[in-house]
């Protein structure tokens, strides 16, 4: 099989991205929140986490420590109690306060608008931190990377990369800037109801014409160790 243009391939992904935003662009956020400081939060937990459960425990997580200066003071062990249905809540309880003593320390209590600021702060990586800038304050800088994000830029042959962050770089390059924003949490939507990843359902896809359907190869951003989103 020769090996596709540059052309060829932005113009797939061009269309791919358009027909998602079709399908799925007007659904709203999947996770709650009401503060960019709850939207870190939310994002933070999500790791490895549905949103559904996400959702069932920050309810009560926000009425007590909704904001940087309250979650600052709280006890971690406290934090884990509230969160202990979500995997790996000891380690993110803990990252839930450092985080907010870091924004009341360096920030002044306002949660940063910057990805370098954002990636500093204890539990964030660059995934979170695309999704903070993007749904928060509208900054566009990045595409965030999840499970979901990566396998389908794999089958679609638009990266062969084997982590997350370099999977970004592929799709930085073939996706056209305007088209960005939308990326991660439609083709999320894709992942979970059609290009899943135990079994692709190719016959249900609205893009089958322009997939070559490729295998997921999984690298370094498979580890099972906790990292930062």
């Amino acid at each position: 099989m020769p090996r596709e243009s540059k052309k060829s391939k932005v113009a797939r992904a061009t269309e791919f991205c358009n027909r998602m935003d079709e399908i799925y662009g007007q659904e709203p956020s999947a996770l709650d929140w009401r503060s960019p400081f709850e939207l870190v939060i939310a994002v933070l937990l999500s790791a490895q986490t549905t949103d559904v459960a996400v959702n069932a425990v920050t309810p009560e997580l926000f009425a007590r420590w909704g904001d940087p200066a309250s979650m600052a003071q709280a006890d971690p062990k406290e934090v884990a109690q509230v969160i202990r249905r979500l995997g790996f809540y000891r380690t993110k309880s803990e990252h839930c306060v450092a985080c907010a003593q870091m924004i009341m320390a360096d920030y002044g209590g306002e949660v940063p608008q910057t990805m370098d600021e954002l990636t500093r702060l204890p539990g964030v990586g660059r995934k979170t931190a695309n999704i903070v800038l993007n749904k928060a304050f509208g900054i566009v800088g990045g595409i965030a990377v999840d499970t979901h994000v990566f396998r389908i830029a794999q089958r679609m042959g638009l990266s062969t990369a084997k982590t997350p962050l370099e999977a970004e770089k592929d799709l930085l390059a073939v996706i056209p800037r305007e088209l960005w924003s939308g990326v991660n949490s439609e083709w999320i939507r894709h992942g979970r109801a059609t290009c899943t990843a135990r079994v692709a359902k190719c016959d249900e896809c609205p893009c089958e014409d322009l997939c070559p359907k490729r295998p997921v190869r999984y690298g370094a951003g498979k580890s099972r160790r906790k990292r930062k989103s």
